[in-house]
C-alpha cells in the first residue's frame, strides 16, 4: 500500500497557534513543575539549560518527560531548569518579547514555530542536528514540517496519531455490539446503541482556554475522509472559504450526534463541560460506548489506570471517501544558541530517548528506529501501526492555522461550540468564521 505524504508548512503563519496538544488546557495558574534526580539544577556539574513546556507537576506526560531526560542528565551532567504552564501560547510570547525566553521550548505548533523563526527568535538547527540521519530516522515529512525556509528549527519528542475511537470490550460484548469496520457500519452502531435505549458517545471538550479543540479534531478527521487532502489542504492555509459546502457538511456530520443529547452524554451542555482528559471516561462505567480521542487518551483520565487490550481498545475512525489519518506532535525549538541546549536537542531526537516515553505508554514516536517492541502494548502498537499505514497522512489542522483562526471570536473553538449549542444557526456562523478566515490569512 503506497502511503502518501502531505506534511506542509504554510509560509505566512501569522500568529501564534496553541496546539490540541496531549495537555491541551490553557491559560491555568500554577502549571509549574520541577526536575529531580539527575537533572536537578542543584546537582548539575556542567552547566544547564532552561525548557519551558506545558506540563505540570503531576502529570502523567511531565513524569514521562523527567524519565526521558534522566539518563541525559547522567551522562552530561547537565542539569534541567524546568518551567511548566498550561498557556504556553502567552508566556513564550511574552517571553520572547521581552529578551527573556527559555533556551529550549515546546512551540504551541507548525504555525508558531514559522511565526518565531521569521522574526529571528528560534536558531536555526542545521548544524545542530545531524540532517542526513535526521532523515533517515524521521523521513522527509517529519523534517519538512519543522522546516521554514529550507532550514530546521524544530523537533518532533513525541506524537500521536487522531482519530482513534475508544469501546470497552466486555461492554461490547455484554451489549451484542460489534466492531464497526466501515462508515456506514459506525452510523448503524450508533443507531443501534440508541435504539438499545444507550447513549453512544461521550465528547469531552473542556479545555480552559483552549476549550473546544477536541471538536474540531472530530472537524477535521471528517473533513479530510469526507472531501479529502485536497480540499484539507486548501482549508488550513485559508484558500478555502469555511462557507464552503464541504466545510458545512463536515460540521454537519459531526453535528448529526454532537448536538442531539440522545447520542451525548450529558448533551452538548455536558460535553463542553467536561474536561477532554476525562471524556472517555463514561465506556468503563457504561454511560456511553464511544469516545473519539488521539492516541494520547490512554495516559489520562480513567484510561491511564486500565489495562489496554482488556479494559479498552479501539479502531480507527472509518474511510468515508477516503483512507486517511491525521497526525500531531510535541515540537521543541531553541531560543539561545547554548552548548547545554544543543546536547539536550541532540538526545531527544534519539530513538533511544524516544523509547523511554513510549515505553511508559501514552505517546508514539515519529524516529523509525523506535522498535515496536518498546511499546507497552498492542494498542499502543496498533496506533504507532495506523499511522505508518494510512494512504494519506495529514497534520492536525488546527495546530497549522494562525491563531486568530482558532481562539477568539469567529475562531474555529468559539464557531464549533456555538453550533453544538445552537445548531440552527450553523450558516450564520460559518459566515462569520469566514470573516475571520479573511482577516487572518490576509485574504
Amino acid at each position: 500500500m503506497t502511503r502518501r505524504f502531505r506534511f506542509l508548512v504554510p509560509m505566512a503563519m501569522a500568529a501564534l497557534v496553541l496546539a490540541a496538544c496531549d495537555d491541551g488546557g490553557a491559560g491555568s495558574p500554577g502549571a509549574s513543575g520541577a526536575v529531580t534526580g539527575a537533572c536537578d539544577p542543584g546537582a548539575a556539574t556542567n552547566g544547564t539549560v532552561s525548557v519551558l513546556a506545558v506540563w505540570a507537576t503531576g502529570d502523567a506526560e511531565f513524569e514521562s518527560f523527567q524519565a526521558m531526560v534522566e539518563p541525559f542528565c547522567q551522562d552530561t551532567g547537565i542539569g534541567i531548569e524546568y518551567e511548566g504552564t498550561r498557556d504556553a501560547n502567552q508566556i513564550l510570547s511574552t517571553r520572547v518579547q521581552g529578551g527573556n525566553p527559555p533556551d529550549v521550548a515546546g512551540l504551541p505548533g507548525p504555525g508558531a514555530m514559522a511565526q518565531f523563526a521569521r522574526e529571528d527568535a528560534l536558531v536555526a538547527l542545521d548544524d545542530v542536528l545531524d540532517l542526513e540521519t535526521m532523515a533517515e530516522e524521521y523521513g522527509e515529512n517529519w523534517i519538512d514540517l519543522a522546516s521554514v525556509d529550507e532550514s530546521v528549527y524544530g523537533i518532533f519528542i513525541k506524537a500521536s496519531v487522531k482519530g482513534p475511537i475508544w469501546y470497552s470490550p466486555s461492554a461490547f460484548e455484554d451489549a451484542g455490539y460489534t466492531v464497526p469496520e466501515t462508515w456506514a457500519d459506525l452510523e448503524a452502531l450508533v443507531e443501534q446503541v440508541v435504539a438499545d435505549g444507550n447513549t453512544p458517545w461521550c465528547i469531552g471538550l473542556g479545555a480552559e482556554a483552549a476549550t473546544g479543540w477536541p471538536a474540531t479534531d472530530w472537524i477535521e478527521d471528517i473533513l479530510l475522509r469526507q472531501a479529502g487532502p485536497d480540499v484539507y489542504r486548501q482549508w488550513y492555509t485559508g484558500e478555502l472559504p469555511w462557507t464552503d459546502p464541504a466545510v458545512q457538511t463536515a460540521f454537519e456530520t459531526y453535528g448529526r450526534w454532537a448536538t442531539d443529547p440522545q447520542y451525548v452524554k450529558g448533551g452538548p451542555d455536558g460535553a463542553i463541560s467536561t474536561i477532554f482528559q476525562n471524556g472517555g471516561d463514561g465506556i468503563f462505567d457504561g454511560s456511553c460506548y464511544l469516545h473519539h480521542q488521539a492516541s494520547f487518551i490512554t495516559g489520562l483520565g480513567a484510561f491511564a489506570d486500565k489495562e489496554a487490550g482488556t479494559d479498552y481498545d479501539f479502531f480507527m475512525f472509518p474511510e468515508i471517501n477516503h483512507n486517511a489519518v491525521i497526525a500531531a506532535g510535541d515540537l521543541f525549538g531553541m531560543f539561545n544558541d547554548t552548548e547545554q541546549a544543543r546536547q539536550l536537542l541532540q538526545y531527544l531526537t534519539t530513538a533511544e530517548a524516544q523509547e523511554i516515553w513510549v515505553a511508559r505508554g501514552g505517546a508514539l514516536s515519529p524516529n523509525r528506529n523506535v522498535d515496536l517492541e518498546s511499546y507497552p502494548d498492542d494498542i499502543s502498537r496498533k496506533s504507532a501501526e495506523a499511522l505508518v499505514n494510512a494512504e494519506i497522512v495529514e497534520f492536525d489542522a488546527s495546530d497549522l492555522m494562525p491563531a486568530e483562526m482558532i481562539e477568539g471570536q469567529g475562531g474555529f473553538y468559539e464557531t464549533v461550540l456555538n453550533y453544538m449549542r445552537n445548531p440552527d444557526q450553523l450558516p450564520q456562523l460559518l459566515e462569520e468564521a469566514d470573516a475571520t478566515r479573511e482577516s487572518a490569512f490576509g485574504s
